[in-house]
């Protein structure tokens, strides 16, 4: 991996587009990334100028996670996928219940790709990175052939710290245990399909793309002993609570009308025949702990903007187990199983 250094910045024409020799590793290569990456991404790791950035370490435990955004289209209602590629690996540091400390971030560009919309983009991941207060410590750029790729792939890779005495994992659910859900469901799935050609409708959502990590802190915080943190992107609800029971003696019961959603995203999935629970979240999260720390948790969330519409949704159960049950609004209960297949592709 090489260090984003700048060397020379040189403006574009407008109607620039990425070439072959942006990726080539000379000239070009350096001029894109002095251009494009380094005024929005500068901080003092990429100031280092090494193929490695060195960081301090910190004190608790280190967590890594990394994850590759291929969503289709690129800009979409309330975000990009510059500014979701932070988000989306922000949150998985954070499920862990580590604090964010760097980011790197490597990209793959098709041949002939606008450069006005790579720096668009580059704009939007610097902007999100800046709020989040997590640098962008060191990445890379690939160019590929014109119909080899899709526009602009990134990966990110995060790096985090978890304190001692913050044990989150699977292996510490329990039968009686509360689930919670920090807000609406399906957000970012609905805005990502009303932009897809041949889906295109006419909604006011927005993708609930955010990071969480410092509401995370704040529920890490006040309560160590949280069992769980999982953030219910592709496949939604119904599968990061069925990957959480399959192959346990545990079960699951939600509530449906305790659940979140939109009337907006109600509506688009009954017109599109989709169930909210399988369309997948960008800045939600599932919360399982303690029957007695329920309200605590939902009190704090519902102070960040990120879980304004925070509720308590399910149980942990010792019956059934293996299965996700739902208590319907109309009294009955209907198993929730796992997404099927793949209802839409390329969603983060």
């Amino acid at each position: 991996m090489t260090a984003m250094q700048p060397i020379r910045a040189k403006r574009f024409h407008a109607d620039a587009r990425v070439t072959m020799s942006h990726g080539g590793g000379g000239r070009a290569t350096s001029e894109l990334i002095a251009s494009v990456f380094a005024p929005h991404f500068a901080n003092p790791l990429l100031e280092q100028g090494h193929d490695a950035a060195r960081l301090d370490r910190p004190a608790g435990r280190i967590v890594v996670s990394t994850d590759g955004h291929v969503i289709s289209p690129l800009f979409f209602p309330g975000g990009d996928i510059g500014s979701l590629a932070v988000h989306g690996t922000l949150n998985d540091v954070a499920m862990g219940g580590a604090q964010p400390i760097a980011l790197t971030a490597a990209f793959v560009i098709e041949e002939g790709f606008p450069l006005a919309d790579l720096e668009r983009i580059a704009a939007s991941m610097g902007e999100a990175a800046r709020r989040a207060g997590v640098p962008i410590a060191t990445g890379d750029t690939k160019v590929v052939e014109r119909g080899k790729g899709d526009g602009v792939f990134i990966t990110t890779t995060g790096i985090g710290v978890v304190p001692d005495g913050v044990e989150i994992g699977p292996d510490r659910l329990a039968a009686g245990q509360a689930i919670l859900l920090s807000g609406t469901l399906g957000d970012h799935g609905v805005a990502i399909m009303s932009q897809r050609q041949g889906l295109e409708f006419e909604t006011t959502i927005t993708s609930d793309s955010a990071a969480l990590h410092h509401m995370v802190a704040d529920m890490v915080a006040a309560v160590p002993g949280i069992a769980l943190l999982r953030d219910p992107t592709r496949g939604g609800l119904s599968s990061t609570l069925n990957e959480l029971v399959e192959g346990t003696r545990l079960g699951v019961l939600i509530e449906e009308a305790a659940i979140p959603v939109k009337g907006e995203v109600a509506s688009a999935c009954e017109l599109l025949g989709l169930d909210p629970l399988h369309i997948a979240n960008e800045g939600k999260l599932v919360c399982i702990c303690e029957e007695a720390d329920a309200q605590t948790l939902l009190a704090i969330m519902r102070t960040h903007g990120e879980g304004t519409d925070a509720a308590r949704i399910g149980t942990v159960t010792a019956e059934e187990p293996g299965f996700v049950r739902m208590t319907t609004a109309i009294g009955g209960t209907r198993i929730v199983d796992w997404l099927s297949g793949e209802q839409l592709p390329r969603i983060c």
